[in-house]
């Protein structure tokens, strides 16, 4: 973290994008070798929220509802005739995860932890009890 980015948790400045984004970097990082090997070319976004599109497309009414989201096909789906394909991606979206954070009162990190996670899960086509042990595994 940057001297501005720790002067505006003093000053009550929301947490930016590229502080979020690092966070997940790290969460991917110390994810097991295993995981982070089949990783792919996956690609971590941070936006500010959900557009429309992606909010109807879920019957979601508010983009706040909608922490991250994994666009691709998991890997026990994939076949060489993916090739070309847009790679798969994570995204993460700052405003809801905020207003989570200000709600629940769990710590930021823990926060996009377990939203980096749950959309890593999706890639790998876990189950919840899954995500949460990989969770678990990369607990600081």
């Amino acid at each position: 973290m940057d001297r501005q980015e720790a002067m505006g948790d003093v000053m009550g400045e929301a947490p930016s994008a590229a502080r979020i984004e690092a966070q997940a970097r790290g969460v991917i990082a110390r994810l097991p070798a295993a995981f982070r090997a089949h990783l792919g070319e996956i690609v971590l976004l941070v936006e500010e929220e959900a557009d429309a599109e992606t909010l109807a497309a879920l019957e979601l009414e508010h983009s706040l509802e909608l922490t991250g989201l994994y666009h691709g096909r998991p890997l026990g789906e994939k076949s060489a005739f993916d090739s070309g394909a847009m790679p798969d991606r994570i995204h993460l979206y700052r405003r809801a995860i905020l207003a989570e954070w200000c709600e629940t009162g769990v710590r930021l990190d823990d926060l996009v932890a377990h939203v980096t996670i749950h959309e890593i899960g999706h890639h790998f086509g876990l189950s919840d009890d899954d995500m949460h042990a990989l969770e678990d595994a990369v607990a600081d």
